[in-house]
């Protein structure tokens, strides 16, 4: 019976690979929901900011920040936000296929690209194919922590205000519901006109400036470029933790179906084993009573 005992090794190393599988969906699910309260607690702030600066560029129109004004420059910069560690699917693959065909698309028309990645996945990726990494934030946690997104960011930021560069772009996965995540890439800057509108039957205020006008706007907004850096971590966060979640579910239906197999198979060499044995005695008997 040693291919018996060999199956029954099988089946037990699935048994401890289908137990880890389903101890790293519940913590996943558990992680999620927190991500998911923490991204969506985050969007008030980043709307009402966006709501104050659309008030403050309507009543200043003669003034216009650098982060709304465009440039000829011939290089771009990227976000690229995924995830530090892996088993959450094809989430961080998708994410940087949308990466890769829009640098393909700036290379054709002869703009190069630099960029900035959060995360390990992005930042491997990134070095392997030679991209321009200007900087870089790893290890972030469960929890995204904004003073740890502003000093790398910032490299791209001032790049733009400068002239530099002539568009940036944030990358990251959309968290839509719990099966679903969208991969996008958006552009951050520069910001456009539409997104600074107030909205339809909004009350417009009558802001006193302190100290002055132009320099609450330069601080406002980039604060608001910042709030939507951070809001895309928060949702690359809740969808990692759902990705993950979901592909930990089917590694563990996975193991269970491989183990009812080799079980199924375990006793079919067991029944023939025992057929065997049954035949040979009976040959033997039957050898003996001729004689």
């Amino acid at each position: 019976m040693a291919a018996g005992k060999e199956i029954r090794g099988k089946i037990k190393s699935v048994e401890n690979t289908k137990k880890i599988t389903k101890a790293m969906e519940m913590v996943a699910a558990s992680k999620m929901r927190k991500a998911q309260d923490r991204m969506r607690s985050a969007r008030p702030y980043s709307e009402k900011i966006r709501s104050i600066a659309a008030n403050l560029s309507q009543a200043n129109p003669e003034y216009t920040h650098a982060f709304m004004k465009t440039n000829d420059a011939k290089s771009a910069g990227f976000i690229v936000v995924t995830t530090d560690k892996g088993l959450c699917g094809g989430m961080n693959t998708n994410v940087l296929r949308a990466v890769t065909t829009k640098l393909r698309e700036l290379q054709s028309a002869g703009v190069s690209a630099e960029a900035v990645a959060i995360g390990n996945k992005g930042l491997g990726f990134l070095t392997r194919i030679g991209a321009r990494v200007v900087s870089h934030v790893t290890q972030l946690g469960d929890t995204p922590h904004l003073d740890k997104l502003i000093g790398p960011v910032k490299v791209l930021f001032d790049a733009y205000a400068e002239g530099k560069i002539n568009a940036v772009y944030l990358s990251y996965t959309k968290f839509i519901n719990t099966m679903r995540q969208e991969s996008v890439v958006e552009q951050l800057l520069p910001l456009k006109a539409e997104s600074l509108q107030a909205e339809k039957g909004q009350h417009s205020w009558d802001y006193i400036y302190e100290p002055d006008a132009q320099t609450v706007i330069d601080e406002l907004l980039v604060r608001y470029v910042e709030s939507l850096v951070y809001q895309a971590v928060a949702e690359n966060m809740a969808s990692e933790q759902s990705a993950r979640m979901v592909a930990m579910k089917a590694a563990t239906d996975n193991a269970g179906n491989v183990i009812n197999e080799l079980k199924l198979v375990y006793n079919k060499t067991r029944q023939a084993g025992i057929t065997k044995e049954l035949s040979e005695i009976v040959a033997g008997a039957a050898a003996a009573t001729g004689s």
